[in-house]
């Protein structure tokens, strides 16, 4: 038995809720009792995190590849194995050795099952009518953080930190591999048709003045976001408590990001879905910088407008991740192509808590003129970037 589109996309989405829930997302409530029980610093747990990030990166490119070749269902599934086998190894962990042992085991995983992974296996399956079964996974996987602490939370008081390890290592063998199992297969692709991630790979949707140039700015542009969007997800509260916000205000306000992460991935399959996606990507780089404009000139009373405008324009560049290289190279190579693309994002991003934080404990406009400019800088590299006069069906 195999899957429609609507299905492709619901079993994928949850799938990827899965994914994001039992990795990216599980440090932040099982790093604490980890530490403890193993004798580390927490930070220690938070630097072998940022080395499953950066191994990610190095991985990715290669897992593109294969699901460029043979279609995402097998990758996919190996992905849920290999899930299970670095939590297993996690939970059964007894030192600073075992434990970074097996987060670069997840490393390897998130590599090669969180979106680029997603978004590859849908473009091997719908080429270039791929940009609403993308929008389609971002929108239920937005509720990983929503849906994964709070499991999270509730495994390790009932089981611990290491029963909830073996938890979550249980539901991608129950769940996430029989989702991956019911995918459509895709028809075997010969290496030599798979192109290079450079000029020859460009497709004339859109272009700089070269296909490497394109490719150079476009990581940027992700890597550049990416940045800001993992440095807001661990100093929001912080930084609204340094522009004078109570720590109850704080936390309130913080948690309008994840609504309106999905109110902007809804926008996008809404208003914006008949617009090429170079203009979303546009548009949503502009979000966070206006917030921060707001939040330099008002303070804590410009709280709430801040977050809904940083949190819309990063739903709606999750997924501009995805469809923009899609539109802008064709879907030849894709998935390849992502991992290159993906390589820059996932360094910056296992570096984003620390650096940000570096600047904010100095101070905090200078935190904000920074993550904005990074946000006009994207802005202005998408600018050298040229629209189709008429826009691909993506």
């Amino acid at each position: 038995m195999t899957l429609g589109t609507r299905g492709t996309v619901l079993a994928l989405g949850t799938a990827q809720t899965l994914a994001w829930a039992s990795s990216f997302y599980l440090p932040a409530v099982l790093a604490a009792p980890m530490a403890r029980d193993l004798g580390l610093a927490t930070s220690s747990v938070f630097g072998a995190f940022s080395l499953a990030l950066a191994v990610a990166g190095l991985v990715a490119p290669a897992a593109g590849r294969i699901i460029d070749r043979t279609g995402g269902r097998g990758p996919l599934m190996l992905g849920n194995g290999l899930f299970a086998l670095g939590l297993v190894a996690l939970g059964a962990a007894r030192g600073p050795w075992t434990s970074s042992g097996a987060w670069l085991l997840i490393g390897v995983a998130m590599g090669g099952g969180l979106y680029d992974a997603a978004f590859a296996a849908l473009v091997r399956l719908y080429g270039s009518a791929s940009r609403d079964p993308i929008t389609g996974i971002t929108l239920l996987a937005g509720f990983a953080s929503t849906v994964g602490w709070p499991l999270t939370a509730w495994m390790n008081e009932a089981w611990g930190w290491r029963g909830a390890c073996f938890g979550w290592a249980a539901l991608h063998l129950l769940l996430g591999l029989p989702l991956h199992l019911l995918l459509p297969r895709a028809a075997a692709r010969a290496p030599a048709q798979v192109p290079a991630p450079g000029p020859a790979a460009a497709a004339p949707a859109a272009a700089a003045p070269s296909g490497w140039l394109t490719l150079v700015l476009l990581a940027f542009v992700f890597a550049a976001t990416r940045f800001v969007a993992t440095a807001m997800g661990a100093h929001l509260p912080g930084l609204l408590m340094a522009v004078g916000g109570s720590l109850a205000a704080a936390v309130a306000a913080g948690t309008l990001v994840g609504p309106a992460q999905v109110g902007g991935r809804l926008l996008e399959f809404g208003l914006l879905r008949r617009v090429h996606p170079l203009l979303s990507a546009r548009l949503a780089t502009l979000g966070h910088p206006l917030g921060a404009l707001a939040l330099l000139a008002f303070g804590m009373p410009a709280a709430v407008p801040f977050v809904l405008l940083h949190g819309a324009g990063n739903g709606i560049l999750t997924i501009a991740k995805g469809t923009l290289p899609l539109a802008v190279f064709g879907p030849q190579g894709y998935g390849m192509r992502q991992g290159w693309l993906s390589m820059p994002s996932l360094v910056l991003q296992a570096l984003a808590p620390w650096l940000f934080g570096l600047v904010l404990m100095r101070s905090v406009n200078a935190a904000l003129l920074l993550s904005a400019s990074l946000c006009v800088a994207a802005f202005v590299a998408l600018l050298a970037l040229r629209m189709p006069a008429r826009s691909p069906a993506v």
